[in-house]
């Protein structure tokens, strides 16, 4: 008997694997069939990191939630899952020196590892959760790290698996250094915080504060470099830039005795202005925010500044030294209005004509001083040649498109890091279509999403930030309508939450071209963001009835095409909320709009939220969901075919778990939560050939897929677990392709998938 039991317990233990394997595969084969379009770049990225022994595997972050991992130096790039990893902006992931495979990062719930080349990843350790600064390998001793952590230095001398906190470093952590010219056994290593710099000669045991001629008040930025065959061993630092009457003071520092003394290293060539140079500066006196070495050449160093004027010498710039600091040059120059230009070109320079500098973040090859990786709010960079010349890494040309008379086309090279609010697909020329994006505003396409063409400048919307939505002509092709605005992320938590600014300007625009030039049509709006424009189909060719919903400003009615625009507010909201983030005409003539929330000291309040029916062409409104009000909602949809039949999406709000999809069959009366999965539900999106198939989504806090699936009407749900990117929020149709569809995402562009995942 004992026999058996053993034997049937190792079989139900293979059995389990084979499961376990199988749903991996099953996941793995659901990631294969999503597919990121639009253009890529476009967003924040922090944190770069490349590979030491294979310089084309590369890795970067975003604010918006992902991890990107290049396998071919920058041309390409891979979203990671977010059931792998989440996106850290504040700590550096690291590259094994010797193991190819082996990747450290931080997530949201502290470090993690992989051990197959970035593809799936596993915590490990018990690090805090908020890392920072980055993670390093001792290049000798891969057992031995060094990990920033809040605003304390952890060590691990068994690779990760335990970590023990340093007593001597203290303030943020920004970077660390293994001198490869001390013995392994008691190896030298530096820690480098915002508050100052500390030396440890036990392996990181015990640690002295090394500080000794530098000014007081801490640290920008720290590297070291530690060559053996040399026996050279150079540390550099930065501390914030000042001005001493007139002179400039502070900036970098550079110290040839292991921290034992610091001597100044603003050699000739850097930007030591005082004064501004124009009022785009970004400060009257630069500050060098990031200085990096390596090992194989210690005495070559880049330092990267802020600017005090657009032209070069005042930019923003990354400057090289081969004397460890003595000398410098700028060597990167990306804006085409003035010589030296050494930079690929992305949409943005090629249309706008000229460069919005920024100060990146940075990696470098820790074998090889000439190839590095930057990334800054809008863009990747790569070179292979010191800075002689720079690869734009965020997106690719379509060859022979940039010809004078022609407009580029850009194809996506998977660094998807923008939000995207609406997809579209021309009802009257489908190969034609568009994305409304928040940051880059608008694109379209030409040949059904294959290459994309950003705006041209001279045809742009004055509200160049974000497009919200569009709404096209039933009888007349090329005519649009588009709702713009400098105010972005409506109605997600940056804006409800007051992170960002919730008023600004924004209006209506016309095109006649398919969306190639935009013209204002908004006389009588308020200059306020506007996220929603629809037109009644039934109104005449030449004098359409459009109506607009404006974020605090209601719902504004045209009845000649757009030109001319009076508030429509009777019933709708209050008056200290009318922030309108939808509007929807139903096929029956019924008028939707969707007031969302409102937080004032700390508190969602109630007065005005909720979802407004008017059956008078908004002459008057009335509140729909009153037996079930929210706090805070996001979207809404009405079956095309019963408008008594309204979904209606909400999150989570003062402490109370309002957060779900809920329906209604009578028109609002009474309600069903059909589902809740996360803290903040997005929208509801119904299959217009797959009846009973619902998608819902959810956006931030999503502690799993963002995207669901029912086949039955709402009654059982499954994730998409293929889909990389866990904050979705809308759902687009193909009608010429009921087996795909195409996902807009908050901070991951748009995603073409299955309708339905194997």
């Amino acid at each position: 008997m004992t026999r058996l039991y053993v034997r049937v317990w190792i079989a139900l233990l293979m059995l389990l694997g084979l499961a376990r394997f199988a749903a991996g595969q099953s996941a793995d084969a659901a990631r294969a069939l999503w597919e990121p379009i639009g253009l890529s770049g476009g967003g924040a990225m922090f944190t770069p990191a490349i590979s030491p022994i294979n310089p084309q595997r590369m890795m970067l972050n975003c604010d918006m939630s992902a991890a990107y991992l290049s396998n071919d130096g920058g041309l390409h790039w891979r979203m990671i899952h977010h059931a792998q990893l989440r996106s850290s902006t504040r700590c550096r992931p690291a590259f094994h020196p010797t193991n190819p495979n082996i990747i450290y990062a931080a997530g949201w719930n502290g470090l993690e590892v992989s051990r197959d080349g970035g593809e799936h990843w596993k915590p490990i350790g018990n690090l805090p959760a908020d890392l920072r600064g980055e993670i390093a390998l001792d290049p000798q001793n891969p057992r031995r790290m060094l990990a920033g952590a809040q605003s304390s230095v952890y060590r691990s001398d068994d690779a990760g698996q335990t970590w023990t906190r340093c007593d001597g470093p203290q303030g943020e952590p920004l970077a660390f250094h293994f001198d490869l010219n001390s013995p392994v056994g008691r190896r030298t290593c530096f820690a480098a915080t915002s508050e100052g710099l500390w030396r440890s000669d036990d392996g990181g045991k015990t640690w002295t504060r090394k500080m000794r001629g530098l000014p007081e008040g801490g640290l920008l930025a720290f590297a070291g470099g530690s060559n053996a065959r040399e026996r050279l061993t150079i540390l550099y630092c930065s501390v914030p830039s000042r001005d001493e009457n007139g002179k400039f003071a502070g900036g970098l520092y550079r110290s040839l005795d292991r921290g034992e003394s610091w001597q100044w290293a603003m050699g000739s060539g850097l930007n030591m202005e005082t004064k501004a140079f124009d009022e785009w500066a970004m400060g009257p006196i630069a500050q060098y925010r990031h200085v990096v070495t390596t090992n194989a050449q210690p005495s070559t160093v880049y330092a990267f500044n802020t600017n005090t004027g657009i032209p070069p010498p005042h930019h923003a710039t990354v400057y090289r030294s081969d004397d460890a600091g003595k000398t410098w040059r700028a060597t990167f120059q990306a804006d085409p209005r003035y010589p030296g230009c050494n930079v690929e070109k992305d949409y943005t320079v090629v249309v706008d004509g000229q460069f919005y500098q920024d100060v990146p973040s940075v990696a470098i090859d820790a074998n090889d001083r000439d190839r590095l990786l930057l990334v800054t709010t809008g863009g990747c960079y790569v070179t292979a040649n010191g800075g002689k010349t720079w690869a734009c890494g965020h997106t690719r040309l379509v060859p022979g498109t940039d010809a004078p008379g022609q407009t580029p086309r850009w194809l996506c090279n998977g660094l998807v890091v923008t939000t995207t609010w609406n997809y579209y697909i021309d009802p009257f020329q489908p190969e034609r279509h568009y994305i409304c994006y928040t940051d880059i505003g608008f694109a379209r396409s030409l040949d059904r999403g294959q290459t994309w063409q950003w705006w041209p400048l001279a045809g742009r919307a004055p509200w160049s930030n974000t497009c919200y939505a569009l709404a096209f002509d039933p009888q007349t092709p090329g005519r649009i309508w588009g709702a713009f605005s400098n105010v972005h992320d409506i109605p997600n938590g940056n804006i409800i939450y007051g992170n960002h600014r919730g008023t600004g300007p924004g209006g209506v625009c016309l095109s006649t071209d398919y969306g190639a030039t935009w013209k204002p049509s908004n006389q009588g709006l308020p200059l306020a963001p506007t996220t929603s424009v629809v037109v009644d189909p039934h109104s005449p060719r030449e004098s359409r009835i459009l109506y607009a919903g404006l974020f605090g400003a209601g719902v504004y009615k045209s009845i000649d095409g757009g030109k001319t625009w009076t508030a429509r507010n009777a019933g709708l909201g209050t008056e200290a909320n009318r922030r309108v983030c939808r509007v929807y005409l139903h096929p029956d003539g019924t008028l939707y709009a969707l007031v969302t929330a409102l937080r004032q000291n700390g508190r969602f309040l109630s007065e005005g939220v909720g979802l407004y029916r008017s059956t008078d062409g908004a002459a008057h409104w009335a509140l729909v969901n009153r037996s079930q009000p929210l706090l805070w909602p996001k979207d809404f949809t009405i079956d095309p075919h019963d408008s008594r039949v309204i979904y209606l999406c909400g999150c989570d709000a003062n402490g109370q778990e309002e957060a779900g999809l809920y329906r209604s069959t009578d028109g609002g009366a009474t309600w069903q939560r059909l589902a809740r999965q996360g803290p903040e539900h997005f929208g509801a999106y119904l299959h217009p050939k797959r009846p009973g198939w619902i998608y819902m989504t959810l956006t931030e806090g999503a502690p799993g897929a963002g995207l669901w699936l029912s086949r039955d009407n709402g009654t059982t749900w499954k994730p998409m677990e293929g889909l990389p990117f866990s904050n979705v929020q809308r759902v687009t149709f193909d009608p010429a392709d009921p087996d795909h569809i195409y996902v807009t995402t908050f901070g991951g562009s748009v995603w073409r998938g299955p309708a339905a995942e194997p």
